[in-house]
């Protein structure tokens, strides 16, 4: 007889299927894998899962190309998956350099995950992660759409370790036979998030008494549940937008209005301080001209309508 199910596991397991429960059999999945101990993990206790509830179940190995020997970690953690029964390929990719490397990296891999046209994506961020996320928008002050971290269930990217800890994933791997890879990057203090992880935490955990990353991640949760029935209450409005229609909202509702009629004009990456420049050509007008919008857009006010066109080129 084999020995008792590691609780870790079976925690993970029961994670992996209340994120998928919609799901049909015969679906397609994809765990999108780092060779870390977190998306090796996640592989381990989803191939049960998969074979089981009679999903089709494949994982993506992204090849960032930013490291000397990123091809060998990508090829050993091929091999370990192949051991867990998890056919797997490798995808390389190349990044570019907007918006930092951090967030290229980020882009390029979700492109390739959301390329696979799986009907859902699983990626491995834990509760710490949720925390750092959270802490990183605090720092930007762009309110709580940058607070409120990221949901287990987002369209067809899951992230059903949201609850557990960094070594939590650990255990799981030791449970399962894996050997993870320790990225460089995490422990490089020029990386924001890194710096976080291993100053900033430790830092408030002590201040704090503990239990500050479950907070935070908790603090996330009620944000965007908040924030997810503010925008349910407000539709596009109809350009040119009526200014006394504005007006005549609540500020939560008038600038979730406006946010939305700037991304309907062709805007993009919308911050707190695009959407706050907005509000004031209809709050507090004093004849400014016109608001530059990323993506190539701009708002005017013109008489008792607020207007979106496409930037001038200057000639």
């Amino acid at each position: 007889m084999g020995g008792a199910l590691d609780p870790t596991v079976a925690t993970a397991r029961r994670a992996v299927r209340v994120t998928l429960a919609d799901l049909e059999p015969g679906a397609r999945v994809v765990v999108g894998v780092s060779g870390g101990a977190d998306s090796l993990a996640l592989a381990a206790v989803t191939a049960f899962v998969a074979d089981r509830a009679a999903w089709e179940l494949a994982a993506v190995v992204v090849d960032h190309g930013l490291q000397a020997g990123s091809d060998e970690v990508a090829s050993r953690a091929v091999r370990q998956l192949t051991g867990l029964g998890v056919r797997a390929s490798v995808v390389t990719v190349e990044v570019g350099r907007q918006g930092g490397m951090e967030a290229a990296a980020r882009d390029a891999r979700r492109a390739a995950l959301a390329a696979t046209g799986a009907e859902a994506v699983l990626l491995a961020h834990t509760l710490d992660d949720q925390a750092e996320t959270v802490l990183l928008g605090l720092g930007r002050g762009s309110g709580p759409r940058s607070i409120s971290g990221m949901a287990a269930v987002d369209g067809r990217w899951r992230r059903p370790f949201l609850g557990l800890r960094r070594e939590q994933t650990e255990q799981i791997c030791r449970a399962s036979g894996l050997d993870w890879w320790s990225d460089p990057h995490n422990q490089d203090p020029s990386f924001r998030r890194s710096r976080l992880r291993h100053e900033v935490m430790p830092l408030l955990e002590d201040v704090l008494g503990g239990g500050v990353a479950e907070a935070l991640a908790r603090t996330a949760d009620l944000v965007r549940a908040d924030s997810a029935w503010l925008d349910a209450q407000v539709a596009a409005p109809a350009h040119p937008v009526d200014i006394a229609a504005l007006l005549a909202m609540p500020a939560p509702l008038r600038t979730r209005a406006l946010r939305l009629a700037a991304l309907a004009a062709g805007a993009s990456e919308l911050s707190a301080r695009h959407v706050l420049a907005l509000d004031a050509l209809v709050t507090d007008w004093r004849g400014q001209t016109r608001v530059e919008l990323p993506g190539g857009v701009c708002a005017t006010r013109e008489g008792a309508s607020l207007r979106f066109a496409a930037t001038p080129v200057a000639g």
